[in-house]
Formats: structure tokens, sequence, C-alpha cells
């Protein structure tokens, strides 16, 4: 079965849950670097914690008898950052080969994403690329990804609409199925301003694949459900394309997250509570984690769902 047979079918998908700040905190793993996570493929110590972590999402989603994600640590390996920093484009493909090989262990249906994001600061959507600058500059990464036989490909925590669509559109030409994600604020917006509901049309009306569905990152449940019952969002967009989260267990703004030195965190059932009210605003059916979760957090979300 592929991803989007998978995903049409109507099933609960459990997403791997927090991975780079579990690195950092619980394995003292640096992440430091041009393309940051990617280059971990290349450490033995890190290798082995990252199949650790991925081992253990996919194990709650067995439990639960849930379909399960992961994602190759690259979502910021894009041109200039892997061309900068010598690594050239087998990079990608020693990323996707080997959770290829971590994926042998899993003992539940999965799927392996190649998550790419956006040239800048994902939580300041600083110095965003306009559409077509956009295409051209993610059209490498997506284009080396295509060629290593992912399930999908992913794009994390894009903060703009238009670097967005220009993703999309370099997605869209590798012919596989592909979700866009957003950074989103309570106010109901992506960060550059625009409505999460238009966002989604502008992408599916100027695309020639529309993505499978869209997300979002980086935000705690309570926050990205304030914002998507916000009046201005239309519901009936939100309701058929909105399906999917990775939440952050912090309630602070992406501002805040962005210039907070500490982890902010909260309990693995009362983050249950508030992703499972996602439930009844949007066609919620891809549940996963960010910063601050772990796999209390992960199994507690799968009951739920």
């Amino acid at each position: 079965m592929g991803f989007s047979q998978c995903f049409a079918g109507g099933r609960q998908i459990l997403m791997e849950g927090g991975i780079g700040e579990r690195l950092k905190r619980e394995y003292g793993i640096k992440i430091d670097g041009p393309v940051a996570m990617a280059s971990l493929v290349y450490d033995s110590r890190a290798r082995e914690a990252l199949a650790e972590l991925w081992g253990g999402y996919a194990d709650i989603a067995y439990r639960h008898n849930m379909p399960f994600i992961a994602t190759t640590p690259t979502r910021r390996a894009n041109k200039e950052r892997i061309l900068s920093a010598g690594y050239g484009p087998a990079i990608i493909k020693d990323n996707v080969e080997f959770l290829r090989e971590v994926q042998k262990g899993f003992k539940t249906e999965s799927y392996i994403g190649a998550l790419m994001g956006c040239k800048g600061d994902a939580y300041t959507n600083d110095s965003p690329l306009g559409i077509d600058e956009a295409e051209e500059f993610h059209s490498y990464a997506a284009g080396l990804f295509g060629q290593t036989g992912v399930d999908f490909l992913y794009a994390g925590i894009m903060p703009g609409r238009d670097e967005a669509l220009g993703m999309a559109r370099a997605m869209s030409k590798t012919g596989l199925d592909y979700i866009i994600s957003f950074m989103v604020t309570r106010d109901g917006r992506l960060i550059d301003g625009t409505a999460i509901s238009d966002a989604i049309k502008f992408i599916d009306k100027n695309v020639s694949l529309k993505p499978i569905c869209y997300m979002a990152n980086c935000v705690h449940p309570e926050n990205l459900y304030i914002a998507l019952t916000r009046e201005f969002n239309d519901r009936s967009v939100i309701m058929e394309r909105f399906c999917g989260t990775q939440a952050n267990t912090s309630p602070l703004s992406p501002k805040e997250l962005d210039n907070c030195a500490e982890l902010m965190t909260s309990d693995a059932s009362g983050l249950a509570d508030s992703m499972e009210k996602l439930k009844l605003c949007s066609g919620m059916k891809i549940w996963g984690g960010c910063c601050g979760t772990d796999f209390s957090h992960m199994e507690e979300i799968a009951k739920r769902v």
C-alpha cells in the first residue's frame, strides 16, 4: 500500500514525536553545522540514538494498531547548506537509506517522509523566498529525494504562503505524494499574516499536483484549535484539507519559542486532551509531536485517537 492509499483509507496515523530536543537533552548529542541534524547520519552514537527514538515511537503505533510515519532529519539540508558544508548530494541518499534500514525493525505498517524546510528562519519568516525563487531553490533537494524511493515529501514548519507555494511546486514536479505543514499562530494565520484557509486555497489553486493534505508544526494544540476556529478561516477547507499536526508541548508563541533558552513542556495527559479536541474542528488523522514530546506524550495521544 502506498502512502496516499493509507491516508485515504480513513485510519488514524501516528507520526514520530520529538527527536532533536531529545537528542540534545537525553543523549547529549550536539546538533550544529550548516545542515544541522542531517549530518548525524555520519556519527555512530547519533545513529544509535535516532534508531532508538524512531523505534520507540513505532512501538507505540504498533501497540495501538496505527500506521506510523518517520521523517528524515533533513529540514536544514537545502541546496545552499549542503553545498556550503561540502557534503554534496550523497547526504540526502545517506539519510534516506539509514532510515530505511531502521524501518526494517518496525513491527507496524510504516512510511518514510523526506523532511524539507524553508530557507530562512521558520519562527520569524526572516528573508522569505518568492514563489519562483522558492521553486528553483527547493527543486534541488526535492529532486534528490525523488531519486531515493521515499514514500512522500514533507515540508515542515513553513512560515509564509509564497515560499510554501514554491516548495509545493518543487515537490509536485517529482510526482511523489507530499504534505505542506505550516507554522501558525493563535490568531489563525501563518507567520506572514496569511489566513490558514487562504494559504491552503492559494496553494491548491496554483500547483499542478496538490498536497495530500496540510498540517502544522511546533504549535501547542490549544493554540492550533484557537487558530483553526477563527471565524475568517473557511471551515469547509479546514475540515477537508487540514489533517495533521506535530504538536509542541509549550503554549508560547513562535517568537517566544524562538527566544526561549529552556524547554517548555506540559504533562502527557493534558497534551492528549488538547490534541483530541482538534478532532472537533479539522480533518485530523495524522498525530505527531515536536519539541517537548517524548514516548509518554505519544503513548497518551495514541490511546485517545
